[in-house]
């Protein structure tokens, strides 16, 4: 973890000699291909190291994340770090606030607190505002979060919606069998443990805080079901080749567009999964990378409308271009309603935006302005998408979802994506 600014120098200097060396190790000419293989890998894995932990501080210090979570003592010295720096406190300002020495606070930090006694952790969470037991909330609150564990057996296996889970048989408990053992066995069975650990950081874009057990566990069931579908044959080939999103784009006219939709991307290597969010979770969408790499796309419909399916897929679309490969090492939780204050959710904003209709299309959409469905009809014409793309987009843009209602396509895709786990039963 990155602790400070002139350690955040340190390690940019540092990537940018790993990059440098990956570059170089790409052109060597070797005749021994699996030693050039191995050094390359190598190289990717500190590089994806460095760029997780350069964006984990980059993103706490600018308050985009002001939100963390422990159920565990153990992660209370990681979770101090990360309150000051959401706090935007160096460590000199967290040293003269406790009336100590820069070098003290450098020390705990760098030694996990392990020298520090229990009446200077409970100083130091208070100066912070951090309740060890519960969670912190930065003093600027934003809308977005990140969840991680150390490794999954810092997890509290019971605070898991276990008993939504059963109710929507994910899995059976046998008379007399302990629910705790079995909602484990359940997430390591369907998701694996690496996705309760450091390696799969869960941020969330969210007007709410959510539960993040409820999550974890919505995370499970989608890749439960998606290597359901890998394993049916029904996926294609993944490339990172964003050129054919114009045909989704197309499909947007067509009455079973979203059933559509959902074969195109399947065929584009892309597993596209529906299933109702958990309560806590207040989730739209999600985008994760499976055991293999394929891309998953987790969907809830919360609003069953077609405005709203089509942007929150193309969202979810602009996190697999543009971060979900980038060595970033998140999962991308969503919530259409959140606030747009996150540099990370923007692009994924301006990504589905202009893949809907480019800013040029737009400009000229004379809808914005007559607010008629005989406008908007006429825009979409010309355009060639369905009516519902600019209606929800007015909307969205003027803050006012009572206008346009019979144009939005409310009702038309739950019917069409049957939430019924047809994959595994």
């Amino acid at each position: 973890m990155i602790y400070s600014d002139k350690q955040y120098s340190v390690s940019s200097a540092q990537l940018a000699k790993l990059q440098q060396a990956l570059a170089a190790a790409k052109e060597h000419t070797s005749d021994q291909s699996w030693l050039k293989d191995a050094e390359i890998n190598a190289l990717k894995s500190q590089i994806a190291d460095i760029e997780a932990e350069l964006l984990e501080y980059e993103l706490l210090k600018s308050g985009e994340v002001a939100f963390s979570k422990t159920y565990d003592l153990e992660e209370l010295p990681r979770v101090l770090v990360q309150a000051r720096i959401a706090a935007g406190m160096s460590q000199t300002d967290l040293a003269e606030k406790l009336n100590m020495k820069p070098q003290q606070v450098q020390r705990y930090e760098s030694t996990d607190y392990m020298g520090a006694s229990l009446s200077r952790l409970i100083e130091v969470s208070r100066a912070l505002g951090v309740t060890a037991s519960g969670s912190f909330e930065g003093p600027r609150h934003a809308s977005n979060s990140v969840f991680t564990w150390g490794d999954f057996h810092n997890v509290a296996w019971g605070q898991f919606p276990y008993k939504e889970m059963i109710k929507r048989r994910w899995f059976d408990v046998p008379r007399g069998a302990n629910p705790i053992e079995k909602v484990k066995e359940y997430f390591f069975s369907a998701a694996g443990p690496q996705f309760a650990t450091a390696l799969h950081r869960k941020k969330v874009h969210s007007g709410n805080v959510p539960n993040e057990y409820a999550l974890l566990a919505w995370q499970a069931r989608i890749l439960e079901r998606a290597r359901a579908k890998v394993e049916a044959g029904k996926i294609g080939a993944f490339e990172f080749d964003d050129r054919w999103l114009k045909d989704l784009v197309h499909l947007t006219q067509r009455k079973d567009g979203p059933a559509q939709a959902r074969e195109l991307l399947a065929a584009k290597g892309i597993i596209l999964v529906v299933e109702r969010h958990l309560p806590g979770s207040y989730l739209d969408g999600a985008a994760m990378l499976a055991e293999g790499g394929l891309p998953v796309i987790g969907l809830t419909l919360r609003y069953d409308r077609l405005d709203n399916f089509w942007f929150v897929l193309m969202h979810e679309l602009g996190h697999v271009f543009l971060h979900l490969f980038d060595g970033f090492r998140f999962d991308f939780f969503d919530e259409e309603s959140a606030s747009d204050n996150d540099v990370i959710e923007a692009e994924a904003d301006r990504f589905a935006l202009n893949a809907l209709i480019s800013e040029e299309l737009w400009d000229r959409c004379l809808s914005r302005f007559a607010l008629s469905e005989e406008a908007v009809e006429i825009d979409a014409q010309t355009i060639g998408i369905d009516p519902c793309i600019i209606a929800g987009r007015i909307r969205k843009e003027r803050g006012n979802y009572t206008i346009l209602n019979e144009l939005v396509g409310q009702g038309q895709v739950r019917s069409q994506l049957d939430e019924a786990s047809d994959d595994l039963d």
